[in-house]
């Protein structure tokens, strides 16, 4: 396991996706962004849903998804309905 499983939310499968994606570290997230990653995920996941792409915003702001702002919340609710 690398740095990304140490990072809140990522567990040993979306490290695991992450790198197959080409996101080795958590500077790599930080840099691309939550939506940028999650599109990249999508393509190799088409069944990821919204709570990994909480769970990457929430990683690299470095606290639980569940506590992420709610305006924060809608805004990435709002991309990823775009993304249907």
């Amino acid at each position: 396991m690398g740095d990304l499983v140490k990072l809140p939310n990522i567990g040993k499968k979306i490290e695991e996706q992450l790198e197959q994606v080409g996101v080795e570290t958590p500077a790599e997230l930080a840099k691309l962004g939550s939506r940028k990653v999650f599109e990249r995920i999508m393509t190799i996941d088409e069944t990821s849903c919204i709570n990994k792409l909480y769970a990457l915003e929430g990683a690299i702001l470095g606290m639980r998804w569940h506590d992420l702002p709610e305006n924060e919340k809608m805004a990435l609710k709002e991309y990823y309905l775009s993304l249907k």
